[in-house]
């Protein structure tokens, strides 16, 4: 019943009655089962499902696991990460009028809501009815580390704090984090020195930016540079250009307009186009595992129906990272392991994600 769960987000298949019928016409996914001859019916499947949203702490502990798996093969993962939310559209109608014009009564999803999401690429923006997915996605290896759905109308700043607690408590060791400007908020920045992470958000045009208060100091010789920062002391170091100024340097205690990693420079530009990641994260499991469309309604249904995808996501992710070599062959050997990963990666490309064919190299 487990690999039947996470079956339906491999194949990317939005209801149970689906995946059921899928490993009921091919023999070889039912071997992979272990159900060959004697598949599960769809009430099976449905009632394994009631009984994970009654058990969300083991789905919790397996999650945890995959990740500690991840950690130790994967030094950089989580190191640093990207911090967004992306729309979940219901599956249900939230308007308030029916087609004949009388007021809804009553919702088939009374814990969605209406939210609104941004425009992207040829989308138009808009309000949507629904929920929302709160990620937090690796920059370095693109893999999702914490995530959380709530409803649509939640302010997405809220859950930034939240998302870095769940990796810290996963064993993570979050560096810095990259949010977009919806995120640029003085609590957000308050939240992220608590737990000694370093914020990389832009600016949004506040009355104290458009003074130009959050520019570095300045003198008759120019302006000053940036000489480190202190987390210790929680200040950034800036100095005269020239160093004739008395004193030639000061402290800056990191703000909101003054962040450890200060606006502009090259360590900061760098870690914003990470943020990108969990963008194309999102575009993954949407696309590529079944996270969209939704077919379930209710608040923890849909979670369970996130983690489940997740989780696929991530214990993929954790066996073709167990499968590679971690050591450099020999020059002795070097042709002969040349002509086993090609005959490898000539079978692989047959076999990848197909009910017909499946792969079994790697376990």
């Amino acid at each position: 019943m487990i690999g039947l769960a996470l079956a339906k987000s491999l194949y990317a298949l939005p209801t149970w009655t689906r995946v059921v019928a899928l490993v009921a016409d091919h023999w070889r996914l039912q071997r992979v089962l272990g159900c060959e001859g004697d598949p599960p019916s769809k009430w099976a499947a449905y009632r394994f499902a009631t009984k994970l949203r009654e058990n969300g702490d083991k789905v919790e502990r397996c999650i945890d696991s995959v990740v500690e798996g991840l950690k130790a093969k994967l030094p950089t993962y989580g190191t640093d990460l990207a911090i967004d939310a992306s729309d979940m559209p219901a599956y249900a109608a939230g308007h308030r009028f029916t087609p004949t014009g009388k007021v809804r009564e009553r919702y088939s999803d009374p814990d969605a809501t209406w939210g609104h999401r941004s425009a992207v690429s040829v989308r138009k923006g808009g309000g949507f009815y629904g929920f929302k997915l709160h990620l937090a996605a690796c920059t370095k290896t693109g893999l999702p580390v914490a995530w959380h759905v709530e409803a649509a109308n939640e302010a997405e700043s809220l859950f930034s704090a939240p998302l870095i607690d769940v990796a810290r408590g996963r064993g993570l060791l979050v560096d810095t984090v990259a949010m977009d400007r919806g995120y640029d908020i003085g609590r957000v920045h308050e939240e992220c020195a608590e737990r000694d992470c370093l914020p990389v958000v832009p600016l949004k045009q506040t009355p104290g930016v458009k003074r130009g208060d959050h520019l570095p100091p300045s003198c008759e010789h120019g302006t000053w540079k940036f000489a480190g920062s202190d987390r210790k002391r929680g200040a950034s170091k800036w100095r005269c250009p020239t160093g004739e100024c008395r004193p030639a340097s000061t402290w800056i205690k990191a703000s909101r307009l003054h962040p450890l990693i200060p606006y502009g420079t090259d360590r900061w530009r760098k870690l914003y186009r990470g943020r990108s990641a969990v963008e194309r994260e999102f575009g993954r499991l949407k696309n590529e595992w079944g996270l969209k469309p939704l077919r379930v309604r209710g608040l923890e249904r849909v979670r369970l129906h996130a983690d489940l995808t997740v989780l696929t996501k991530l214990a993929c992710a954790l066996s073709r990272a167990r499968s590679t070599r971690s050591l450099a062959p020999s020059r002795s050997k070097e042709p002969q392991v040349r002509g086993r990963a090609a005959g490898a990666s000539s079978g692989a490309g047959s076999g990848a994600r197909s009910p017909s064919g499946i792969c079994h190299s790697g376990g």
